[in-house]
């Protein structure tokens, strides 16, 4: 390896000694290195220990020196992480992808154990368990029961990859979620790799197929969110290209007040930095307020780094992050290295330490942070709590199903008459990786559980309550405060440990409670303490979605509605027969503080991970397959064997222009990973339903889409088929329905793609702006790619969806500004053709081949020409669309 710049250096921590690349040696050599944010630090030593001249330059790691904070980024670097993080949605369907490609591998010739993951690779099995059982003592027990039932294909084939792959390691169900089983054990802050002859020692990075990945910032760890296909890339090696980024410097100053929770300090930070525009860029916190913010609470912001638009939401390693390691029981050793390290860097954040400089700068003042809510369908649209009534009468209108007239429907349920109407909160769920493991708002909940049940209130009958914590010391604090009781005298019991209500897995709601929303066809509403509220997400019978702290969860549960002001309206009544207000239950910051001195240790996580790899015991009794390929069976519903190597040749075929192209989707605004991927209950009258039943599948065995990632067919059948989904071309229909042309009919999105698939018809998307918003779903471009679709057309993209499109082949164009498809006079009946493809791959899209011509043929022959900026934007993705794709590149390199 290459050391231009003099940066390899020893560090010698108590006895051991460690090979660094010296961040802070720079410095003395004349370099102004700690004028870069703490972020780009993490970057800067990531170059200097890779470069070799070819991946990584000189001039590379001189670009990063001399960063101009204002400029635009427009300088590619080779960012190689130091492990991947997957969760089962998407890491099942990257080991079905690296299981294909030991079978590519052999057909070609090549030795298929060559295909492994060469970094470290983690996968946490915590997306599949799903509400079935809730508000009963046997919830937990039941609903492994089921999730083993639907998933045992499934965690099978991924005992197969933890055997057969080298690098690769399985956390079991029933542990907790992936981010927080990161936060909590698997995260070192500081790696060492090596034999004791010579032993590095370097900061801990990742990339994840969670969008949520970012949660780790938190924890000084520089890591964020990947589609499945880069993650997949990274771990054979591939190092992940990326600009150097802005880095917008978020200033914290003052203390949350009385009453303000993590939850309202995120949803207000989501808020702003939405406004302020960071889509791609660094956020890195700063400033007097940063100490005062518990770990947890750094975590909890750091997590919704999507939903504010950053790659990433960083907070500098100091005092905290090593209290935080103390406390989660990680060895005194691994603490002094992770000191001494950082402060040999010179990237240990002290009250002395000299502010960076940042692209721009947004203040914060904790001290004005107010309880709040988000939605009815966006995290960023933050809603006061007394402005909750106001909010959903604004908005229920437009959430209203076409034609539906809404009012009020008679339910009965457990023996209980009542009446279900718009507003009633129906679901609420204490879920997700936000905050079901920050013991600030997980104790606030249970406390405020305590003073409830002691009132005398209950939870309304129609609402269905789940607690889902993010890790089982959640449920060893809470039963060690004595909270656990009142928490399920209000029916919030365990219901699983995983991402559950968030993700879409919140279960069918009662027979009763569905039937009176859609027969009146209401709006009914959940209350959830996740981080993503979008259309169709959460449940099919729920049309408005309110992120929330888990306080409020259990205070909305207890009203069972939502159109309220609680600052002022009753929770309701008390046994004495007295309106009880949420100010009457609210506990105070010191009861708060009290109690998560008392309850939270360090031998929690110690006894809590010291057999984490062990798993349940369903887990241990399911059958390991042998052998370095994967036995395929053709009977399998949940993983098959996918096509993206079929007929795959040793070289890359010659970018070639793209002509007769229809559209098969025109849609608006904010489409979002949801709409375009399959995912949540698979409906019962769908093309993946008809699919699954005509292999003997019965409905109350469809499982979700989520767990069916491994098997395309089903996935193909359920791409841009989300019930919200609204297509211009099938005008005033809501769900995945298209219009074949030139024949007129209407028809499911899939069977449309198939029609024109017989007829050889290449196919478009046409979309406005924020396309491909959300979670980093390798479906929302995997789908479109089986279907035929080979361009996107679109005003903006979201990050990591545009770069998935890619990595499947997928050529994503944008309008330029100022123009989108209804200033073009675009109707999506047109024939397309895209010119100076072949021209501008051979020119890696620079200078004005960056531009591409679009040509849209009417029927009446009356042709629109407009230019379309071509959205590859590195030259690597240059290769990767050159060879069809990430995957098959790296398959060729392998060969």
């Amino acid at each position: 390896m290459h050391d231009s710049f003099g940066s390899r250096t020893q560090l010698e921590v108590g006895s051991r000694k460690y090979q660094i690349a010296s961040v802070k040696a720079l410095e003395t050599r004349g370099h102004r290195v700690s004028r870069l944010p703490f972020s780009l630090r993490v970057l800067l030593e990531n170059l200097l220990r890779h470069e070799d001249g070819v991946t990584v330059t000189a001039a590379d790691i001189e670009a990063l020196i001399q960063w101009n904070p204002k400029a635009e980024p427009d300088r590619e670097i080779a960012f190689t992480p130091g492990r991947v993080l997957l969760q089962d949605f998407t890491g099942v369907p990257a080991v079905v992808d690296l299981a294909a490609m030991r079978e590519a591998m052999a057909a070609l010739g090549g030795d298929p154990r060559k295909i492994n993951p060469l970094l470290p690779a983690d996968l946490v099995i915590d997306h599949s368990v799903q509400v079935d059982a809730f508000g009963r003592s046997d919830a937990l027990l039941t609903n492994r029961k089921l999730e083993f039932e639907r998933n045992g294909e499934r965690y099978t084939f991924l005992r197969w990859g933890q055997k057969a792959l080298r690098n690769f390691r399985v956390v079991p169900p029933e542990t907790g979620i992936v981010h927080q089983v990161n936060l909590e054990y698997l995260a070192q802050v500081v790696l060492t790799r090596g034999d004791d002859g010579s032993v590095a020692a370097f900061p801990d990075t990742l990339l994840g197929t969670d969008s949520h990945t970012t949660m780790i910032n938190g924890l000084g760890v520089l890591g964020w969110g990947v589609g499945g296909i880069e993650a997949e890339a990274a771990m054979l090696g591939q190092p992940v290209s990326m600009l150097i980024p802005q880095v917008v410097g978020c200033r914290l100053t003052g203390k949350l007040r009385e009453g303000a929770t993590a939850t309202d300090l995120v949803l207000t930070v989501t808020e702003a930095l939405r406004k302020k525009g960071v889509v791609n860029k660094f956020v890195e916190f700063f400033g007097p307020g940063v100490p005062s913010l518990p770990l947890a609470d750094r975590a909890t912001i750091a997590n919704m780094a999507p939903e504010y638009g950053a790659t990433c939401g960083f907070f500098p390693v100091d005092a905290e992050t090593l209290r935080y390691l103390e406390l989660s029981g990680r060895s005194r050793e691994q603490i002094e290295l992770v000191e001494k390290y950082y402060q040999a860097q010179g990237m240990f954040l002290e009250a002395n330490s000299p502010e960076a400089e940042y692209s721009d700068v947004l203040d914060i003042d904790l001290s004005k942070v107010e309880p709040s809510l988000a939605g009815p369908k966006r995290p960023q649209d933050r809603v006061r709590l007394g402005d909750m009534k106001q909010n959903f009468d604004s908005n229920v209108t437009s959430l209203r199903k076409g034609g539906a007239t809404g009012g009020s429907a008679a339910a009965q349920l457990d023996g209980k008459s009542f009446e279900v109407k718009d507003g009633s909160c129906v679901i609420a769920a204490i879920t997700s990786c936000t905050n079901t493991s920050n013991p600030s708002v997980l104790i606030a909940a249970g406390l405020l559980a305590k003073k409830a049940v002691a009132k005398g209130l209950t939870v309304k009958p129609w609402v269905k309550t789940s607690l889902a914590p993010g890790s089982k010391v959640v449920r060893d604090y809470l039963d060690k405060a004595g909270l656990t009781q009142s928490l399920e005298a209000l029916r919030f019991h365990v219901v699983g440990f995983g991402c559950t209500t968030c993700i879409g897995n919140s279960g069918p709601l009662p027979e009763p409670v569905s039937s009176a929303i859609n027969q009146a066809g209401l709006v009914a509403a959940a209350v959830l303490s996740g981080n993503r509220n979008f259309e169709g997400r959460v449940n099919p019978d729920v049309r408005a979605n309110y992120l929330a702290s888990p306080p409020l969860v259990v205070a909305f549960a207890i009203a069972g509605r939502v159109d309220l002001d609680l600052t002022s309206d009753p929770l309701g009544t008390g046994s004495d027969g007295k309106p009880v207000f949420l100010k009457d239950v609210w506990p105070t910051q010191h009861e708060i503080d009290e109690t998560v001195r008392s309850a939270v240790s360090s031998d929690l996580f110690r006894t809590s991970y010291a057999d984490v790899f062990a798993g349940p015991e369903p887990w241990q009794k399911l059958p390991t397959p042998e052998g370095d390929r994967f036995a395929w069976d053709s009977k399998s519903t949940y993983v098959k064997h996918p096509p993206y190597f079929t007929g795959m040749s040793k070289s890359a075929s010659a970018v070639s222009e793209i002509s007769g192209a229809r559209v098969l989707l025109m849609l608006g605004d904010s489409v979002t990973t949801d709409h375009i991927s399959p995912a949540g209950d698979i409906a019962k009258k769908s093309p993946a339903a008809e699919f699954l039943q005509s292999l003997g599948v019965a409905p109350v065995d469809f499982n979700s889409y989520g767990a069916r990632r491994g098997n395309h067919e089903v996935m193909m059948r359920g791409t841009f088929a989300n019930t919200r989904i609204k297509n211009a071309l099938v005008p005033g229909v809501e769900g995945g329905v298209t219009t074949h042309m030139p024949s007129g009919k209407q028809m499911s999105v899939f069977d449309g793609a198939m029609q024109y698939a017989k007829e050889r018809v290449p196919l478009v998307v046409l979309a406005g702006k924020e396309y491909g918003t959300g979670s980093s779903r390798d479906w929302a471009a995997k789908g479109p790619a089986l279907l035929g679709v080979r361009v996107v057309i679109a005003e903006s993209y979201e990050r990591i969806h545009r770069s998935n499109l890619v990595g499947m082949g997928i050529l994503p164009l944008q309008y330029k500004a100022g123009e989108n498809a209804a200033s073009l006079g675009l109707t999506g009946q047109e024939i397309f053709a895209v010119e100076g493809l072949v021209a501008g791959a051979q020119k890696d899209f620079v200078g004005a081949a960056k531009t591409v011509k679009v040509k849209a043929t009417a029927a009446d022959g009356a042709t629109k020409t407009f230019e379309a900026v071509v959205r590859i934007d590195t030259p690597k993705e240059v290769e990767y669309y050159r060879h069809g794709g990430i995957l098959p590149y790296v398959l060729r390199k392998l060969l």
